[in-house]
């Protein structure tokens, strides 16, 4: 395996993400790109939906998890890996730790949906609870590391994760051609970041919007402010949306986002019961948030080509957000 612990001191570049691109590639699908002409009449754009609902351990994150692992020299590998996560990291980190046969601990807040931490358990992946902030996780995880002396793959503020993450955008791009704009979900900004790295290198004209829950506004906050601002413990459906920017991601974010728009809780359900109800495709409520926007900003993107990230299909099917008792 190649190394790349030195490189991940500094932040990614588009070579990186080149290089992480083939890095992967045996480890990762190239996911489809879904249209609807429902959604198209609605807002007045032509949207682009890429599905990493339908990636490999049902999220995006897999493709920063695989880059981060398969970057490991030997000797790294045989300590294995650990991270904390809200549940899509942990759960691309134990599926790539599975691949190349070496262990992984994830620390996950007890409130995280059961199917992220059955799938965890499933990839091999061990999982050791914590309470639902960031300081609860953070306090827990360094007595992981401490204990095992595993490889730290943190869900977003590390460039290997970065760089992995823009490869989304590379596909969308080389599939596309042209976008007018792009919109993410945005919570440690790891997926946005990955995608400011590669547009700004090969489609520099194309806006970047991050999309975030009312609930848990941090990132928003930060963009308005100038600087980082960061909740402990943000209460949101949105589940992996809850976390704040770190210095790696806020690099990107505040030299390439054009914007961070809200949604209300009432409305990323709704985004969510009615992707579900006209595109047939099951997506988490982090998911929904930038169809959320869309549907509340219409104006912005009006009369544009718009490619939406579908960052992941990992729900708990037992707790559908519109389901009563």
């Amino acid at each position: 395996m190649d190394g790349i612990t030195d490189a991940a001191k500094a932040p990614a570049t588009y070579e990186d993400v080149l290089a992480a691109h083939a890095r992967i590639k045996p480890y990762i699908l190239r996911t489809p790109i879904l249209t609807s002409s429902y959604f198209n009449q609605l807002t007045g754009a032509q949207l682009f939906f890429k599905c990493e609902n339908f990636q490999k351990a049902g999220a995006f994150k897999v493709r920063g998890a695989c880059n981060a692992v398969f970057g490991l020299t030997d000797e790294q590998a045989a300590k294995g890996v650990a991270t904390h996560s809200s549940g899509n990291h942990g759960l691309s980190l134990s599926y790539a730790a599975g691949r190349r046969g070496i262990p992984c601990k994830v620390v996950v807040p007890r409130t995280a949906p059961e199917a992220k931490k059955a799938a965890m358990r499933g990839y091999g992946g061990e999982v050791v609870e914590c309470e639902p902030s960031t300081s609860s996780r953070e306090a827990v995880f360094a007595e992981v590391v401490a204990q095992t002396g595993a490889e730290f793959v943190h869900p977003y503020n590390d460039p290997r994760v970065i760089a992995g993450q823009g490869t989304c955008s590379k596909e969308m791009m080389e599939d596309l051609g042209g976008l007018d704009a792009v919109i993410a979900p945005i919570g440690g900004g790891g997926m946005v970041s990955g995608t400011c790295l590669t547009l700004s290198e090969i489609s520099p004209t194309t806006e970047i919007y991050a999309a975030e829950p009312e609930a848990a506004d941090d990132a928003y906050q930060s963009f308005k402010s100038g600087h980082i601002v960061a909740y402990d413990a943000p209460v949101t459906i949105a589940d992996g949306l809850k976390v704040p920017l770190k210095e790696n991601t806020w690099h990107f974010v505040s030299r390439y986002v054009t914007d961070v728009l809200l949604a209300s809780e009432e409305e990323i359900v709704a985004a969510m019961k009615l992707t579900w109800e006209r595109m047939k495709i099951v997506m988490e409520p982090s998911c929904a948030v930038p169809l959320a926007t869309i549907l509340k900003n219409p104006e912005i993107f009006r009369g544009k080509r718009v490619g939406v990230v579908v960052t992941g299909g990992n729900v708990d099917l037992d707790k559908l957000p519109w389901m009563t008792k």
